[in-house]
């Protein structure tokens, strides 16, 4: 049996997944990370754990042979909870899915989940990795204060420059909800100080031809480039944007192998800009990245991929 890990406002790249597994006549059990809370009968002992989710299907851990992170949400609260409780609720609850996890850490998981871990929650280590592995990045400093910021400004950006929280809010590849990234130029400057109560990442603005999203998915890649040069986040923008395919230089194929090799990941989503002076620019992987309008627009089977990843690995346990 395969698990997905995913929450319960997730469709078309998970419903692609479970209607491939079905093809291939392999046991499937979705699990909605934001419903382990008293949704769901959980008992977990010290070798494996039994679940009946919130629509009444059975999971027992000895039938797991693979795993997809697909993405986790956090855990819901329940409205009739007296607010002095939930702190509590969530922090038990967090507790018991982490145990949950760790439980079936030595099944393949498209990506092992303390490498998939330290990668998402740290953008400088990811910075650093690129760097190492011959990729050009911006200048980038996560800070709360403000003169160092006013100082990197004057001295790095050239006039202009991005702010962006360390990870992004938002709910949907669509824009809704999302929190997005800023430029700032010497006028906003002044509004700088109150940082301290929220420290983000700063680099300078890059004048760019479009940006990648790039899908690595252990040695293959599959790339679409969205033709936005005049905004900092796509996601966002309204205009006539739309995707192709992209064809990477192998130059950086072979980085971003190495690169990803080294984090101990699978597959990640990448995020890469082609500016104007004719570099590519690394910015992030997510390791739980956004793909489905890759498939959706450019017929790419990354759902089958994964898929047959673990498929191959369930069968080797590699």
């Amino acid at each position: 049996m395969i698990l997905c890990i995913t929450h319960s406002q997730d469709f078309y790249n998970i419903d692609l997944f479970s209607d491939y597994l079905k093809i291939k006549d392999i046991p499937y059990f979705r699990l909605n990370s934001d419903r382990l809370n008293h949704l769901q009968k959980i008992s977990i002992r010290e070798d494996f754990f039994e679940l009946t989710d919130e629509s009444g299907n059975r999971l027992d851990s000895r039938a797991v042979k693979a795993v997809w992170h697909r993405k986790s949400w956090g855990i819901t609260v329940p409205e009739e909870l007296d607010e002095a409780y939930a702190k509590i609720f969530l922090k038990e609850y967090a507790s018991l899915r982490y145990n949950l996890f760790t439980l079936l850490e030595e099944v393949p998981w498209i990506n092992p989940l303390q490498a998939e871990n330290k990668i998402d929650g740290n953008k400088i280590h990811q910075l650093k990795l690129a760097k190492k592995h011959n990729l050009i990045v911006p200048q980038t400093l996560f800070s709360n204060d403000a003169r160092k910021i006013r100082e990197f400004f004057l001295q790095s950006c050239n006039g202009k420059m991005i702010a962006k929280l360390h990870g992004v809010i938002s709910k949907s590849m669509g824009g809704e909800n999302l929190l997005s990234t800023h430029i700032i130029d010497a006028d906003s400057l002044e509004y700088i100080d109150d940082i301290e109560y929220c420290p983000m990442i700063f680099q300078p603005y890059i004048e760019k031809e479009y940006e990648l999203r790039i899908v690595y998915l252990k040695g293959e890649f599959f790339t679409g480039k969205i033709n936005n040069s005049e905004h900092t986040d796509w996601r966002i923008a309204q205009g006539d944007y739309f995707w192709s395919g992209y064809a990477l230089p192998e130059t950086i194929k072979a980085s971003l192998t190495t690169m990803m090799k080294e984090m101990g990941l699978y597959m990640g989503a990448i995020d890469m800009i082609k500016s104007k002076d004719g570099n590519y620019y690394f910015l992030e992987v997510n390791p739980q990245g956004e793909w489905g309008m890759l498939q959706k627009e450019l017929g790419f089977p990354i759902a089958e991929k994964i898929a047959d990843n673990l498929i191959k690995r369930m069968k080797t346990n590699e």
